[in-house]
């Protein structure tokens, strides 16, 4: 989804699959400053966001960006034979020139090293406040869960905390997790915890991280992502005890009728 100033623009299709822009709308709600926000849902809206940007720059508007989720953030590095799809799609946006992109929760800082004149956002950090509202946390007893090294450097500088860490073995190639352990010491069973990262697809790293927890005393188990992707629904947090709830914003899921899920809204921040 393209957004023009809060303002959902319309794109349909020709027969054969060629986009075909709206730009009397986009006219109509351009102005002096102008922001695209880009809600990613497939990679038909990245050639919609360069038509709409290139039709802007045809007529003299100046734009800057907000990107909802970076595109292919999860390949932030190389190895083997892997492509460094982050890094292109960083030079895609790059040769629009945008006077300013913001990225909400990026997946690292490789990502912000890679588009030009970038500036991170982080509605985890924002709404954790409210999250130990609703689940009662105590910061005196209870505990923040940082799934790996990568989530801990986001997100571990937030003060007065007690804090965990996972430390995960993954097979880069498949994606799947082959071990985890967690770093750090409890004092006594019967403590929630607030499992705190970026991204959240099918769930598994949640659903081994809060067994894990789980089996060194949390009695309450949380979630709080800054993105979870509509997959979420097709692997097994939706009917699973492990997690008591999950929190996230709309920058990828709009609704849903399960109570597992509390979305807030964002909107383009």
């Amino acid at each position: 989804m393209i957004l023009l100033n809060g303002q959902p623009l319309e794109f349909r299709n020709f027969p054969n699959g060629e986009t075909l822009v709206n730009g009397e709308q986009i006219l109509t709600l351009a102005g002096v400053s102008n922001l695209l926000s880009l809600k990613y849902e497939n990679d038909g809206d990245l050639i919609k966001l360069m038509f709409v940007k290139n039709f802007l720059d045809d007529h003299r508007y100046q734009a800057s960006l907000i990107l909802y989720y970076m595109p292919y953030s999860r390949m932030d590095r190389v190895e083997g034979s892997s492509v460094f799809t982050l890094k292109y799609t960083a030079n895609f946006i790059n040769a629009m020139n945008f006077e300013e992109v913001t990225v909400v929760e990026p997946h690292s800082d490789v990502c912000m090293a890679l588009i030009h004149g970038s500036r991170a956002k982080y509605p985890s950090v924002e709404l954790l406040d409210q999250v130990i509202q609703e689940t009662g946390f105590n910061p005196d007893q209870d505990y923040l869960f940082f799934p790996d090294a990568g989530a801990q450097k986001r997100y571990g500088k937030v003060k007065g905390f007690r804090q965990l860490v996972g430390f995960k073995v993954r097979d880069f190639q498949t994606g799947q997790i082959q071990n985890l352990d967690i770093v750090g010491s409890v004092e006594k069973p019967g403590f929630k915890v607030i499992i705190v990262d970026d991204l959240c697809s099918y769930g598994g790293t949640f659903l081994l991280s809060a067994e894990r927890l789980r089996e060194i005393g949390a009695s309450e188990v949380y979630l709080l992502v800054g993105h979870c992707e509509k997959s979420v629904f097709q692997g097994k947090i939706p009917h699973s005890n492990l997690l008591d709830r999950v929190f996230t914003t709309d920058t990828m899921l709009d609704q849903t009728d399960s109570d597992k899920f509390q979305i807030y809204k964002i909107g383009g921040m």
